[in-house]
């Protein structure tokens, strides 16, 4: 797939979709950068300014590993005046020779949508306090904007996009196949990790009762009824998100939850008329979750944009499980 996987039309494909849904256009510009291959954008809706968008690809000595999205301003008001948010995302890619593009897999791309995901949701911020504004919400509101822009790469207007060095875009036998493993063994990883989400919770119910992880681990499964062929993703001594810091304590059950909203909101946007990219609901998700940081209580602001509380019926319909739709 690699040869249609090109780092520069992702990109192209990521602020395509992002002036759909929100009005954005990203225009290069010359600015002071820490490093010579990063690349600099002013953010425009209307042609009015409302944010940077730093872009830092490729790995180097003393860089953090990963990929990841990075506030370096985040936007607030300060009396009349709006400051804009500056934000950034980085990745570790190792470049092409002079003239060659560079190719990155299918989990690099579906990486790039999601920490783009993340950069989105800091520039449509639009609240007073920074302490309070663009991603500093909670867990599940963190990821879940992030995830929900996945959806994007594998819409057939983002498909065009992904062309090789002859121009030829990616195949339609290749596209179902992208299709159909995303299905594969989904009932194994979804039991996994639910077990590892009720684990690390018992764990921090726990409270100052002495724990022997090999024990507590042992029984808890046993207590689940985990089935003998499917173990913990991460045995305990090694399941570092336990007690990383308070940003992730007791809250690994955040990832599989945002990933309830964001296919509970993506089938907003598919039953819609405009579909993917229908204008009407991209306003309500704007106005209800993308603009209001941790200004509201997240579940009153999910209920504003879908009219109820989310349902895990989506996510098990993505993952192939056999659910009806109402």
């Amino acid at each position: 797939m690699k040869p249609y996987l090109q780092l520069e039309n992702i990109r192209k494909a990521m602020f395509w979709s992002a002036g759909k849904l929100y009005g954005f256009e990203f225009v290069p510009i010359k600015a002071p950068v820490y490093e010579a291959n990063m690349s600099v954008y002013k953010v425009l809706k209307k042609g009015k300014l409302v944010g940077l968008w730093y872009f830092d690809p490729y790995a180097r000595a003393g860089k953090n590993s990963g990929a990841w999205m990075n506030n370096y301003r985040e936007q607030y008001k300060l009396g009349s005046n709006q400051i804009l948010p500056i934000v950034s995302n980085n990745a570790n890619f190792i470049p092409g020779k002079s003239g060659e593009p560079v190719l990155i897999s299918w989990d690099d791309a579906v990486t790039m949508f999601h920490e783009f995901g993340h950069a989105l949701h800091g520039l449509n911020s639009d609240c007073t306090y920074k302490s309070i504004s663009g991603t500093n919400t909670l867990r599940d509101f963190v990821e879940f904007p992030s995830q929900f822009n996945e959806n994007y790469l594998t819409t057939p207007e983002v498909m065009k996009f992904l062309v090789n060095s002859k121009g030829q875009v990616l195949p339609k036998a290749m596209v179902k196949k992208i299709r159909n493993t995303s299905t594969f063994n989904q009932g194994f990883l979804t039991v996994e990790f639910l077990a590892s989400a009720i684990v690390d919770m018992k764990l921090h119910l726990a409270g100052d009762t002495p724990i022997d992880p090999v024990a507590f681990e042992k029984e808890t499964l046993k207590e689940l009824q985990m089935p003998d062929e499917i173990v913990m993703r991460h045995r305990i001594p090694q399941f570092g998100h336990v007690f990383s810091g308070e940003d992730y304590a007791a809250g690994y059950y955040g990832y599989l939850w945002a990933q309830v909203l964001d296919y509970d909101a993506f089938e907003a946007f598919t039953e819609s008329k405009g579909g993917a990219y229908d204008a009407t609901t991209a306003k309500k998700y704007h106005d209800a979750v993308l603009s209001v940081g941790n200004t509201v209580d997240p579940a009153e602001g999910y209920r504003k944009f879908r009219g109820r509380d989310a349902k895990v019926d989506a996510l098990l319909r993505a993952r192939g499980f056999p659910v009806a739709k109402d």
